[in-house]
């Protein structure tokens, strides 16, 4: 009897356990057949334009006008997530991080959801979404770990978390030197018999299958994405690099820039550490002057290819940035 009792809990354990990885590892179910747009919009002198409506702006898809079906003005809140770097490459300026993060929160609207993930070899939950700023500061002063840098895992699960923040705008702010350390191993894989004098064309950092995956789920939310850019993962500060390490620290910084260009965000290089205070606050005042559009697309066909996308103002002197395009899956 004791052995049949036992056998039972095990199957408990064993069928909890299974279910709860399945969740885990679920993916991001959003209605595709919308578009979400968040879009910053200046004028010739680069000051941004803050005071208009829906029916100033004209979206257009390969060409073809869109209804907009859904405005929200630069007022209205947003959940963030602010993703920390705690790989080894950080241990040297964990306090510049946190007093430039508070900065960073500082500079937020009080409506504005806050969830704080540091990551490395793991990714970590240090606060839900809230709008409390004390749990937030606790999060980033608690802050801490080493190892390898998980980034395509922590932005995968930032995007998992958002995905519950309902139809609220949608950003991530993350500090990193770029170098995801799987992607990495690809890169060096790609490299391994490669002349040195070809190395630098090698590789094509737009085509790498886990930057793709992590793409197609910020479109599928309209999640807009800013990389602040530790120097650490800059190739011209390396010390005395071979052909190859510029290689691997050229396409990891590529990539920063084309997840910022994709998602409609912006990439912002630190070039001395005493800089990131005054990045996060730029990042946090940008995020304030963007507007929010929705629409169903004309085209329904699913087929997975690239749809582009374009904007325009009633004032032709202004000038609108938001995300390129996205796949039709």
């Amino acid at each position: 009897m004791r052995k049949i009792k036992l056998l039972a809990l095990f199957l408990i354990i064993f069928t909890t356990s299974v279910s709860t990885f399945a969740q885990d590892d679920d993916p991001i179910r959003i209605d595709s057949t919308v578009v979400k747009l968040n879009i910053g919009v200046v004028d010739s002198s680069g000051r941004p334009i803050t005071n208009l409506n829906g029916s100033d702006f004209s979206i257009f898809e390969d060409g073809v006008k869109q209804e907009i079906s859904r405005f929200e003005a630069t007022t209205a809140p947003f959940s963030v997530v602010m993703l920390l770097d705690m790989s080894g490459s950080t241990l040297g300026f964990r306090q510049v991080i946190q007093q430039s993060a508070f900065r960073f929160i500082d500079a937020l609207s009080p409506d504005d959801r806050i969830a704080v993930i540091e990551f490395s070899d793991k990714t970590n939950l240090l606060n839900d979404f809230t709008t409390d700023r004390r749990p937030v500061a606790n999060s980033i002063r608690v802050a801490n770990g080493r190892g390898k840098t998980q980034l395509f895992k922590a932005l995968d699960f930032a995007l998992k978390k958002l995905s519950n923040e309902s139809t609220r705008r949608k950003a991530i702010i993350v500090l990193t030197d770029g170098g995801d350390s799987s992607v990495r191993e690809d890169d060096r894989d790609l490299l391994q018999k490669v002349p040195e004098d070809q190395l630098a064309e090698r590789i094509d950092p737009a085509k790498n299958a886990t930057l793709q995956s992590t793409l197609s789920r910020s479109d599928a939310q309209g999640v807009t994405i800013y990389p602040l850019a530790l120097p650490t993962g800059d190739p011209a500060k390396l010390a005395d690099p071979t052909p190859f390490q510029i290689a691997l620290f050229q396409a990891a910084r590529s990539r920063l820039k084309i997840i910022a260009d994709r998602t409609g965000g912006s990439m912002h290089a630190i070039n001395r550490l005493e800089e990131m205070g005054k990045l996060y606050a730029i990042v946090a005042a940008e995020m304030r002057t963007l507007y929010t559009v929705e629409y169903q697309p004309t085209n329904e066909k699913r087929d997975g290819k690239w749809r582009s996308i374009t904007i325009s103002t009633t004032k032709p002197d202004l000038i609108s940035r938001t995300r390129q395009g996205y796949f039709a899956r």
